[in-house]
């Protein structure tokens, strides 16, 4: 059983910092190929504060064992965790309560038709009891603006990718 937790203090109007990406967290996971040489097939993820720590493997859709947890389900665990949270805090600011908030995150893994290589698509399903579709469709739409794991699968995100120094010996 975990302990509860506090409300996060975190606010629209605040930890604006001016024009550029200002980052108010950072966080480094590591995966390594695992006994196949395959990240996906038989890696192991880990942070660098050693909270995430766990196996991956493939589900069997894509010949794999299906005994650990994929990538896909990593990205659908932190979409819907997200956009539970920018939607908590629209609905609070808003006089509405979220304890009844769920949200379903669907990940979908698949070839690009475009060049054959791999695409992921992804669908986000509110549930909320008591809540109609048009009192809950401005706030939805609020936290579809404010949350970053919607904005970057609609925007797309900057990112690189290089070639950092070898680890010593």
């Amino acid at each position: 059983m975990s302990e509860p937790t506090d409300r996060p203090g975190l606010s629209t109007a605040q930890d604006f910092d001016g024009p550029a990406f200002s980052p108010l967290y950072t966080t480094t996971v590591t995966v390594d190929g695992g006994a196949v040489s395959h990240g996906r097939a038989s890696g192991r993820a880990r942070s660098a504060d050693g909270a995430l720590d766990l196996t991956l493997r493939l589900p069997a859709e894509l010949g794999g064992d299906s005994g650990g947890t994929n990538p896909e389900q990593l990205f659908a665990a932190a979409l819907a965790a997200c956009f539970h949270g920018a939607l908590s805090l629209v609905a609070r600011q808003a006089g509405r309560n979220p304890a009844t908030i769920a949200v379903h995150a669907t990940v979908a893994f698949g070839r690009d038709p475009r060049d054959g290589g791999y695409l992921v698509r992804a669908d986000v399903v509110v549930t909320w009891p008591g809540t109609d579709a048009a009192s809950a469709a401005p706030l939805l739409e609020r936290a579809d603006a404010l949350c970053p794991y919607t904005k970057m699968l609609a925007q797309g995100t900057p990112a690189t990718v290089t070639l950092g120094p070898s680890p010593q010996a």
